[in-house]
């Protein structure tokens, strides 16, 4: 074995590393986005017409990108993903790295059906990327451009989302605000932008209109109120308002950004204008304005094909040790077996200090090929490594069924102690062929986790432990990112033990309705092959599994679509320290009916202590979230260690969105340096799952209408839904793997307390009476763990003075106030000081939090109560009786010491009183 050297190595993989750390391929070159892709998802039906709005909808948004940026960036070239069950054309090629898994916008059916809104899939921080963008067939084929504007407009609304972490201007939950002028304003940016409010109601085909009455809770405009824009505008900045307005086509910049509103940007950017967190990205850092104007982009159509693909396995010594070689070919006929799609390419290769080619490209069609491939594994090992030889092997095996290497797929399987990797490093960059590396053990060189974050690849840790299943997750990870959702084997139950102090491991799997075809348990061993007794939902016990001494493993096939329900499993072992496992996989009941899935992720590939990572979990089904449901993430380090996280979608801490069906978590229990590997597992959480059926947080807004020559044109009103209409799911199990991260610089010995609590991120006020009421979920002493010392509440009269200076604002008395657990809901109530609305119109509150160690998480968002009842519009139902002689009295304004009251005698008379005299002005209306 040859010593290993990491020192140059490691830096090279920091940077790729950091380059790789989300999915996107994209890349800025000289101005110009580079590799950007366009996946059509295979459940859109064929229409080739989709691909010319494709071309003219990012052509008109790279001119319209290129003014709104000052001349700064435009879209070089794209890539159009076409689904394999399209039919194919000459103008089409074969995929290189490009996939589904890579895809910055997906045309895809709607998140819920009969609603077309394009939307970010953004849960990460300000200024951080976002995963993806969604557009729907009718919205790229123009049949929503009323409701939403033009295509190319909306495109760069959502591409500021995707590159740059902005969010939007508007608040659908807040659609108006009290404004410092004391009037009722829509929630908006610029508040250059001018329209007129209005209740618009559809019922029975016929529509009507009339004026937003004030509720009188809230003070504000009822719920039904909307803000429609005037069609003829002068206002230029509100891309992140309202981009589809003529006139608008610019960022709001700082001179005229509305710190007022509440809007989502104003609470994740910290009241930083769009643009000044544009300006302050790596893209517009490395880049400088252009003089002349671009050239249109340029597109390469690609249809997906069948998965060409080469297992190469190490054979070396090293694999001798831990039993690693025989948990290697248990994985590998998992895989072959149940993974690998009917259609695929697949070829093996051998390699120690040589590779051999022991089985050349075969086509999978039935269960023929796979066992022509399952007796090609195996049996013995010795010798050194040479990965490099091992690769090189497996492009010959291309070569040979006369495949180009691009878009080609070379699963690796090493303990990848082999300092030379990094020799073949640019070959493998060059060949267009995808790396999916799985390291077995502690000691894999970082090199080849190099070559598989240059490809585009999957890489997966799989320690020693055999208990934690890693090894088989990590295979049954490797289904094709170009596979229909319906097609895919999703992995049901995934779990091991050590029976030490008892001979059973016994637990339940839920089967529910979106899953049961193709339904497989597997069942490992390390000692003796254990007695297995399953039983379905109605208790039949079934015992007809496949043993396979040899392999240690036994597994059983469901035929035709497995019950739904309660599966049931005991293992009892046969001696003692014995290791089991089970696993357990299924495919989509319905091919018309997306089945649950979950997707795992870390914020980045690297790390360094004392910095925290963060986990993240999406549920859904298809494009739909699933809220409510019980997720955790098991973290295990490359010593075998394993810490349990609980994943919350709370809207706190490290969870960026409520109800979002992506659940997240701060993860800092780091125990040594190296690798560590993520697996998720969510099911139903005893019948509180649900669809979510709200609007997602990041998305173009919805046009209710325009204001042509003073009147209103209503567009017909959107789909809504209540949540009423979300139905409790049936239980489910899911459980995923998410990769692997590195972490350096981890101390010896216990860590030390440098984790300060997590930020208050949902901070809200109410005015209640004389009383101002808080509420917001409890920050842990370390991030969201434990609980914090103290909390320090802070006002203002001034929202920038409170952000930029909040140690020297004043200081709310909480010396009652006893910090609860982390992730609990707290509430405080106090009634200000020295503020009254004679002096002031706003209060503005912030929170920040210490732990014992006198760590602060640093002030929260702020939230804000008026403290004067805003203008509002006149009732339009307050009119005067048939007799002309109703006497109604009403007070519209309380300004400071000034009331204005009105009275209605057949006409308006309006009187200006000052309180604490008896002055008064009338006004006749």
């Amino acid at each position: 074995r040859m010593a290993t050297s990491r020192g140059p190595v490691f830096l090279l993989l920091l940077l790729y590393l950091l380059w790789g750390s989300d999915t996107s391929l994209i890349k800025l070159n000289e101005n110009g986005y580079e590799d950007i892709i366009i996946a059509i998802d295979p459940a859109v039906p064929e229409d080739t017409t989709i691909i010319e709005h494709i071309k003219e909808m990012v052509t008109k948004a790279s001119t319209y990108l290129f003014e709104a940026t000052e001349k700064r960036f435009f879209f070089k070239n794209v890539s159009i993903l076409i689904p394999e069950s399209w039919k194919d054309s000459p103008q089409y090629r074969r995929p290189k790295q490009e996939s589904y898994k890579h895809a910055d916008i997906k045309v895809a059916p709607p998140t819920v059906e009969g609603r077309d809104e394009p939307y970010t899939r953004q849960f990460t921080q300000c200024e951080e990327k976002a995963e993806y963008i969604h557009f729907t067939p009718d919205f790229v084929l123009g049949r929503k451009q009323d409701e939403y504007g033009d295509s190319g407009k909306v495109l760069v609304h959502e591409w500021a989302h995707l590159r740059w972490g902005v969010f939007d201007e508007y608040n659908e939950d807040q659609p108006f605000y009290s404004a410092s002028s004391k009037k009722i304003e829509a929630t908006r940016c610029s508040t250059g932008i001018t329209g007129t409010n209005r209740v618009y109601a559809c019922q029975g085909g016929s529509c009507a209109m009339r004026r937003c009455r004030t509720n009188s809770t809230t003070k504000l405009y009822e719920k039904d109120c909307q803000f429609f824009p005037d069609k003829v505008q002068s206002e230029k900045a509100s891309i992140m308002f309202m981009q589809s307005i003529d006139s608008v086509t610019e960022f709001c910049k700082k001179e005229n950004h509305n710190r007022e509103a509440p809007t989502l940007h104003n609470e994740k950017c910290n009241y930083r204008s769009t643009w000044e967190v544009i300006s302050s990205s790596e893209d517009f850092n490395s880049s400088t304005p252009m003089e002349t104007s671009p050239s249109p982009p340029f597109f390469s159509l690609l249809r997906i094909s069948e998965r060409i693909m080469c297992l190469v396995l190490d054979v070396s010594g090293s694999m001798t040790s831990y039993d690693r070689l025989n948990r290697m070919n248990q994985a590998a006929k998992y895989f072959l077996s149940q993974i690998i799609e009917n259609r695929s390419w697949v070829g093996m290769v051998h390699f120690s200090s040589q590779a051999t080619i022991v089985h050349e490209l075969i086509q999978i069609n039935s269960d023929i090929e796979r066992n022509q491939l399952l007796q090609t594994l195996p049996t013995s090992a010795n010798g050194g490594t040479s990965i490099c030889s091992g690769i090189k092997a497996a492009f010959q095996v291309f070569k040979n069924g006369e495949y180009q290497t691009d878009g080609t797929e070379i699963l690796l399987l090493s303990d990848g102690e082999d300092s030379t990797a990094k020799d073949c490093i640019d070959e493998v960059k060059d060949s267009g062929s995808i790396v999916h590396f799985i390291a077995l053990g502690p000691s894999a060189d970082l090199a080849v986790t190099n070559m598989s974050i240059l490809t585009g690849g999957n890489h997966k840790l799989a320690t020693d432990e055999a208990q934690n299943n890693g090894l088989i997750d990590a295979f049954g990870a490797l289904a094709s990112e170009n596979a229909d959702i319906t097609q895919k084997s999703l992995q049901l139950e995934s779990k091991g033990a050590i029976l030490n102090n008892s001979l059973w491991l016994n637990d339940t799997v839920v089967i529910d309705s979106t899953v049961g075809r193709d339904t497989f348990f597997l069942v490992t061993w390390s000692k003796q092959a254990p007695a297995i007794y399953l039983r379905d939902p109605k208790g039949t016990q079934t015992t007809n599994f496949t043993m396979d001494s040899a392999s240690q493993m036994a597994y059983l096939s469901i035929p035709g679509t497995a019950q739904v329900g309660v599966w049931t499993y005991n293992l009892e072992a046969k001696e003692n320290s014995e290791i089991l496992t089970i696993t357990v996989t299924s495919r989509a009941a319905n091919s018309s009916v997306p089945p649950i899935s979950v997707n795992a992720k870390v914020n980045t590939d690297t790390n360094t202590f004392p910095s925290p990572m963060i986990v993240y979990a999406e549920v859904l089904q298809g494009y739909t979230p699933i809220i409510g449901a019980r997720v955790t993430a098991t973290i295990e380090s490359n010593s075998g260690k394993t810490e349990e996280l609980v994943l919350l979608d709370n809207g706190a801490g490290a969870d960026a969105f409520k109800d979002d069906g992506v659940y997240s978590r701060f993860f800092t229990a780091y125990s040594v340096n190296g690798r560590y590997s993520l697996k998720v597992r969510a099911d139903g959480g005893r019948n509180s799952a649900r669809r979510s059926l709200r609007h997602p947080s990041s998305r173009a807004a919805y046009i209710p209408g325009w204001v042509v020559d003073g009147e209103i044109q209503g567009n017909p009103p959107r789909l809504e839904t209540t949540e009423a209409t979300q139905p409790v799911m049936e239980d489910f199990s899911r459980t995923a793997s998410g990769g692997a991260f590195v972490m350096s610089n981890v101390p010896i010995g216990p860590l030390p307390d440098v984790y300060p609590p997590n930020r208050i991120t949902d901070l809200q006020a109410t005015l209640d009476g004389e009383e101002i009421s808080l509420t917001w979920t409890a920050p842990g002493d370390d991030y969201d763990v434990g609980r914090v010392q103290q909390y320090i509440i802070r006002t203002s009269k001034n929202i920038i003075e409170l952000r930029d200076n909040f140690n020297n604002s004043p200081r709310v008395d909480t010396t009652n106030l006893t910090p609860k657990e982390a992730n609990s809901e707290e509430t405080f109530a106090f009634k200000p000081e020295n503020i009254t609305e004679e002096n002031a119109t706003y209060i503005f509150i912030a929170i920040e939090s210490v732990d014992k160690s006198s760590l602060s998480s640093g002030p929260s968002n702020i939230a804000q109560v008026a403290l004067f009842t805003p203008q509002a519009e006149p009732d339009p139902d307050e009119s005067p009786s048939s007799s002309g002689v109703s006497v109604a009295t009403i007070v519209l304004s309380v300004l400071g010491a000034l009331v204005l009251v009105c009275i209605i005698v057949g006409t308006t008379i309006c009187i200006l009183k000052n309180k604490r005299s008896s002055s008064a002005a009338i006004t006749k209306f």
